[in-house]
């Protein structure tokens, strides 16, 4: 192998292979510390916030400025249809995946656990779920990660509004394209710290929560975690092919192992935007694509949580003796894993509400809330990965409708 080779490999995946080795660090000072471990937290804690604290102000000019910097309203149209369209096809393929793995490896098979009756259950309404996801009563709560979809609504009507301004409007929206670019500047700053905090982060998870993998939840979690691994590495691999052919395979794998790893240790969609939208621009793009598609993705596209929704789905029919079996049983879980990843919010422990929504719409008993909880806790790492780097190539998929097949090239001769 030539040093020149050498030297671009270093080049390309320098920064995911430090990433890693701090992962693996934390993994093992983990290990050896157990739940004394939790004394890291802090650190990973100062980056996550530092990360959060960028993401509200990040969110609204990105979209806002890739909404007023399209010339034609019709494009914001055809790529928010076409956006639904690959998430809902992605979601339903991953929900089917888990579908067939559950079939052959029940996850609840010989699993005892205590039920414990929660202090409270309040019934879900979906309407009034709806109204609070995409709306708010007033301009202050609109700046908060726990509003992400009702912000999103409000920055794609600020950018068209911008847009219709027409000559007055132009003003704000070159200061919005400045702002968008002074953003990813900032996002390169912040993602300087992610080995630390990264590192830290994973320690305080493999001490604390290790020991809860050899528990009664240990089968789920052994079905969980290679289905998640080979539907991340299998499936986006073929949506990468499908998007960019060879060249959009090789983007993808040079690009996403930073916004992956950031996922995995954080446990937050929200919190992988920054470097998702990091790894779009380098694998290339488009702009008025990837700043629409990866903010509104981390809060309503989750292959990872269609993937757990249908695996808890078959963890409660097992524990209460409900055979899960029959065309009808497995279409209405899908369209469960699809409603519960939808109404997820993408911060920690924000699938909760989908557990909710398993437990409400099957009739199980509100002894069975608690069940799903630690289960969702416990495969949440993984899935998060799924959820945010499916954004990524999700946006890939969607620039090779918009643009056709041959995107990925006139992108690279464009910027060489």
């Amino acid at each position: 192998m030539s040093s020149l080779t050498k030297s671009n490999i270093w080049k390309n995946y320098r920064f995911p292979l430090l990433l890693l080795c701090a992962i693996l660090l934390g993994s093992g000072l983990g290990v050896i510390l157990g739940p004394h471990a939790e004394f890291l937290k802090p650190i990973g804690d100062i980056f996550l916030n530092l990360i959060f604290t960028v993401v509200v102000p990040l969110v609204f000019i990105t979209i806002s400025s890739s909404v007023a910097n399209i010339a034609n309203l019709k494009t914001l149209g055809k790529i928010l249809a076409i956006m639904l369209m690959v998430f809902i096809i992605t979601g339903f393929l991953s929900s089917s995946v888990m579908l067939t793995a559950v079939k052959l490896f029940p996850p609840s098979e010989g699993v005892q656990i205590e039920l414990t009756k929660p202090e409270q259950v309040e019934q879900l309404e979906l309407t009034e779920q709806i109204v609070k996801t995409v709306t708010v009563s007033d301009f202050t709560e609109l700046l908060s990660r726990k509003n992400m979809l009702a912000l999103i609504i409000f920055a794609i009507l600020f950018g068209m509004a911008v847009s219709l301004a027409g000559e007055k409007g132009k003003v704000v929206s070159r200061g919005l394209h400045a702002l968008s670019e002074v953003m990813m500047k900032f996002i390169q700053i912040l993602m300087w710290f992610a080995p630390i905090g990264l590192g830290a982060y994973f320690a305080n998870l493999v001490g604390v929560f290790g020991p809860e993998l050899l528990g009664s939840y240990a089968r789920a979690v052994a079905v969980y975690y290679p289905v998640a691994l080979i539907y991340f590495v299998v499936f986006f691999s073929l949506y990468a092919w499908i998007a960019g052919g060879k060249r959009g395979f090789r983007s993808y794998w040079k690009a996403i192992p930073a916004p992956a790893l950031t996922a995995l240790g954080t446990g937050s969609s929200v919190a992988t935007i920054p470097p998702n939208l990091a790894a779009a621009e380098k694998i290339g793009v488009h702009r008025e694509v990837s700043e629409i598609v990866i903010p509104i993705g981390a809060t309503i596209h989750m292959d990872g949580s269609c993937l757990s929704a249908i695996l808890k789905i078959s963890f409660l029919f097992g524990i209460f003796g409900m055979p899960f079996t029959g065309i009808d049983t497995f279409l209405t879980a899908i369209l469960i894993a699809l409603l519960s990843g939808t109404v997820m919010s993408g911060v920690p422990g924000g699938g909760f509400i989908g557990e909710l929504l398993i437990v409400t719409m099957y009739g199980f008993p509100p002894e069975a809330l608690p069940i799903l909880a630690i289960l969702g806790t416990l495969v949440d790492p993984p899935a998060t990965m799924v959820n945010s780097t499916g954004d990524t190539v999700s946006s890939m998929l969607i620039t090779r409708i918009l643009k056709g097949k041959e995107w990925i090239q006139r992108k690279a001769q464009s910027t060489s």
